[in-house]
């Protein structure tokens, strides 16, 4: 391991930031905090074409609620910016012109139709075209025409540099999690590296910027896999120390089949992104379906992690500690929906409760502030998320509907007398004690012979419209002597 451990995140601001990348972050952030490392922001926004309005804003606000915070960054500073790519244009200008001189990069004029009238020649014969070794003097480029006419064509011409890819030689690297890995350069091909733009490729910055920020580790999804050779070789060219990698397996769809996409959490009715996003229409995130950053850390953490300890709720601290990148799977990780609800609701369970009276009162504006406390006491327990709690609990705030059939069969003898009796006896309480509201139950089903579970059954489907709910006790203490009274009444004449 490195000395100095720096590490980076750097997404493309073309649009949302993915749970995808998200979980990228997150592992980065949680082995720079193992390790008592750098973290850097770095913003790769050199395609011009496929850049966002807002997109910056929404991966920075998305990783400031999950609590990834960062050493180094555009708003942050530091010693190694600018920290957007766009503003580095200069420092790419200088590397790749540094390439061409040495020999290991060319100019290259190709028209985009004639390339595509070589790929579907190849196509019609069975064959992948691949621009490098075996073809490239063949085709439009300084190393066929020579460095004097090439000069000349630059000056009104339209062009790319690519990388000269050294022929047969085998690029072998150790990937952290995937172990030793080999490639021929006979199938890489010769990629370009600063185009007709301006502006270089992800290849050429990612590796110039990961050199001059000191990154010690890349830690990045399966995606760049098959360009790591190509980036080793870069580093070879350039003379310079490679980092130590680790590429992230995919998030798969709850399938099993699949990458996850944006398109998924409309189709299986899940959020993708941490926060809300507007592009044509809205894409609510988890912060806004009520889940918590801890619980949410807490899941994407377990995508693709497998903690030494037999247990699943995590705080942030606890990841820190025991986060390794020995024990990251290979393997691609699926998304379950109900995996993340449950981890929230246990995360739910244990905030203290004005905390979590403050949290649901910032996400329901439609309960009054003065029952919040008395609410969130009585539900706690059943939450899964922390919106929308009047739709989910109504039957506390409205009369339910009452199901017939179910309020017959739960009539079982006595109970109407035992009801009876209770109604006519709580409206004299002076405050709703729940050891007081117990007692009384349990003396009016001894008084009419009925068993306790019985007469309990009854008020539930009297209050709740169903069999579900809190704590029947807890409800009549909520409700009130003469809500809970007028429930009772009109159940007992259905």
């Amino acid at each position: 391991m490195t000395k100095n451990i720096r590490l980076r995140f750097a997404p493309s601001p073309t649009g949302p930031l993915h749970i995808g990348g998200l979980r990228t972050a997150l592992f980065n952030y949680l082995f720079a905090k193992k390790t008592g490392g750098k973290l850097v922001l770095r913003i790769e926004d050199t395609d011009l074409a496929r850049k966002v309005d807002g997109s910056q804003k929404h991966i920075e606000d998305s990783l400031r609620w999950i609590g990834v915070n960062f050493d180094e960054s555009t708003n942050k500073g530091g010693g190694f910016g600018p920290y957007n790519q766009s503003l580095r244009k200069s420092i790419y200008k200088e590397h790749v012109d540094t390439l061409i001189k040495n020999g290991c990069a060319y100019y290259a004029f190709d028209k985009k139709e004639k390339l595509d009238f070589h790929r579907k020649n190849h196509e019609k014969k069975g064959k992948k075209f691949i621009y490098n070794a075996h073809n490239r003097l063949k085709l439009d480029n300084s190393l066929a025409i020579g460095m004097s006419e090439a000069k000349e064509r630059i000056k009104k011409e339209d062009y790319v540099v690519r990388f000269k890819t050294p022929e047969e030689t085998v690029v072998e690297f150790n990937d952290i999690i995937r172990g030793d890995i080999k490639v021929s350069t006979r199938d890489i091909d010769d990629k370009i590296l600063f185009k007709s733009d301006g502006m270089p490729t992800y290849h050429l910055a990612n590796v110039v910027d990961d050199h001059l920020m000191q990154i010690s580790h890349v830690i990045r999804g399966e995606e760049w896999l098959p360009s790591l050779a190509l980036h080793i070789l870069l580093y070879q060219a350039f003379k310079w120390n490679t980092p130590l990698f680790a590429h992230l397996p995919l998030i798969l769809k709850p399938t099993g089949k699949g990458k996850l996409s944006k398109r998924d959490g409309d189709k299986f009715g899940f959020p993708v992104y941490a926060l809300k996003w507007f592009q044509e229409k809205e894409y609510v995130g988890f912060k806004e379906s009520g889940f918590l950053s801890d619980a949410l850390v807490n899941y994407m953490a377990l995508l693709g992690w497998s903690p030494n300890e037999e247990k699943e709720i995590y705080s942030p601290d606890e990841l820190i500690k025991n986060f390794t990148l020995e024990k990251i799977n290979k393997a691609g990780a699926k998304f379950d929906p109900k995996k993340i609800l449950w981890i929230n609701s246990q995360h739910v369970q244990n905030m203290g409760l004005k905390e979590l009276s403050d949290l649901c009162l910032r996400n329901n504006p439609d309960i009054e502030n003065k029952i919040m406390n008395d609410f969130v006491k009585l539900i706690q327990p059943r939450i899964e998320t922390v919106t929308n709690l009047r739709k989910k609990f109504l039957y506390l705030f409205e009369k339910p509907e009452l199901n017939q059939q179910l309020l017959h069969k739960m009539k079982a003898e006595g109970v109407e007398n035992a009801v009876s009796e209770f109604i006519n006896k709580i409206k004299l309480f002076e405050e709703m004690r729940l050891e007081k509201i117990k007692a009384l139950l349990l003396d009016c089903a001894k008084k009419n012979n009925l068993s306790f579970g019985k007469l309990m059954g009854f008020l539930r489907a009297s209050i709740v419209g169903k069999m579900e709910g809190p704590d029947v006790g807890q409800m009549i203490c909520f409700l009130g002597a003469e809500e809970t009274s007028s429930r009772l009444k009109k159940a007992l004449i259905i």
